[in-house]
């Protein structure tokens, strides 16, 4: 990904989802490190923290969506109870795209196997590319490294113009 990005897809929200850290009884060493690298590759970058409350989560999103092009939470990925980021993200989502958290899965694979256990998803809200990562600082940056390629062409393309704008959606009740 190019380290200039333009103004209209600068700003990125990084929002940490944990429990320990908001309550102040632990440091948010995923978040800091993700928004560090998002700040390297030129994003403006606000943050947010909050507990693994899926209403909470859901409305973070929402409202950072409306500002934002692209926001990467950390955190609430796991199998236990208390991790609910992939269904808050999936309850807010317009669609889906797949292809990143396999990717992310994947590329974490290689380094061990837990990053199989990792339910992250990935997908679009109003033009915005939303993305969980691990709260693991080190999964959270490896995470990020292996779609860094392809975040740059997702804002773009989300960004438009589209050329098929004209066209018909499959869903309309426009005649085909």
């Amino acid at each position: 990904m190019a380290a200039d990005v333009t103004s209209s897809d600068r700003h990125a929200f990084v929002l940490t989802i944990s429990d320990g850290v908001a309550a102040g009884a632990r440091q948010d060493a995923g978040g800091d490190g993700v928004a560090q690298r998002l700040g390297e590759l030129g994003f403006i970058v606000d943050r947010a923290v909050v507990a693994d409350e899926r209403a909470e989560i859901e409305g973070r999103l929402v409202a950072a969506a409306a500002d934002h092009a692209l926001i990467l939470t950390t955190g609430g990925t796991g199998l236990t109870p208390r991790d609910v980021t992939p269904q808050a993200t999936k309850a807010v989502l317009e669609y889906e795209v797949p292809g990143l958290s396999e990717l992310m899965r994947s590329e974490g694979g290689k380094s061990t196997p837990h990053a199989y256990l990792s339910r992250s998803v990935a997908g679009v809200l109003t033009r915005c590319l939303i993305v969980n990562l691990p709260g693991s600082p080190r999964a959270a940056l490896e995470s990020l490294a292996a779609i860094e390629p392809l975040v740059r062409h997702a804002l773009d393309t989300l960004a438009g113009p589209f050329d098929h704008d004209s066209m018909a959606h499959p869903d309309s009740e426009q005649p085909h």
